[in-house]
């Protein structure tokens, strides 16, 4: 189903089963990577604990034919640099404001939103929940890098405090190597977050094992 309506163009799938208490379903938000669109980590839906909402917007910004992005970028010496740091941030208020709309349009519970990034949708999704941890329940953060723009931003430790994160990356990626995973997981170490870091012998994907990890994480928390 998609519903245009709204302030991005996304796909739904409405849960499957209950939850055991409350009326409202919970908010599992996909943020795909770049070059990417909404249909991509929707075919991932069909694994995911059913009592989510599933939505999986698509960015912005167009690339080229059903190609899209959070951001454009370009490859350094040092790695990828954001070509204009205002995409970036207009992106991060554009979800903010998404995020406030499916309440309103689909009746999911503003309090249990989870959101589940891959690459350039990681560095969305870290930007979104650690400088405003209160609307976020949980994060998947597959794939991507740290967001070194929003630490000035970075809410304080009372408010980050518990807030659960599954970092994942791919020991053989091509496009962001292992050390931007294990810089990560530096950085929100230091955080008082809930970080569970895995590393997966993968590319710049997601595998079975992976996904399985995802989906088990993802009940985890619905089931606590």
């Amino acid at each position: 189903m998609n519903k245009g309506t709204l302030s991005l163009t996304h796909l739904i799938r409405e849960p499957t089963r209950k939850m055991a208490a409350g009326p409202a379903p919970p908010l599992l938000l996909l943020l795909h990577g770049v070059g990417s669109n909404e249909g991509d980590l929707m075919g991932l839906a069909p694994w995911l604990d059913g009592r989510f909402f599933v939505v999986s917007a698509r960015a912005p910004i167009t690339l080229g034919y059903e190609a899209y992005g959070w951001f454009r970028f370009e490859y350094t010496p040092d790695g990828p640099v954001v070509s204009d740091p205002r995409e970036a941030e207009s992106s991060y208020h554009l979800i903010l404001r998404f995020m406030d709309e499916l309440v309103e349009a689909y009746g999911v519970d503003p309090d249990r939103t989870y959101l589940m990034g891959f690459s350039q949708g990681t560095i969305m999704g870290l930007s979104v929940a650690l400088t405003l941890p209160e609307k976020v329940a949980g994060l998947v953060a597959m794939s991507g890098r740290f967001p070194d723009a929003i630490r000035p931003q970075i809410a304080p430790p009372e408010k980050l405090r518990g807030l659960p994160i599954l970092l994942q990356h791919g020991t053989e990626d091509p496009v962001l190597p292992i050390q931007y995973g294990r810089a990560a997981r530096e950085t929100l170490d230091h955080l008082p977050v809930r970080l569970d870091y895995r590393e997966y012998l993968m590319g710049h994907h997601v595998t079975q094992e992976s996904l399985a990890d995802t989906a088990a994480w993802l009940t985890a928390r619905l089931d606590q």
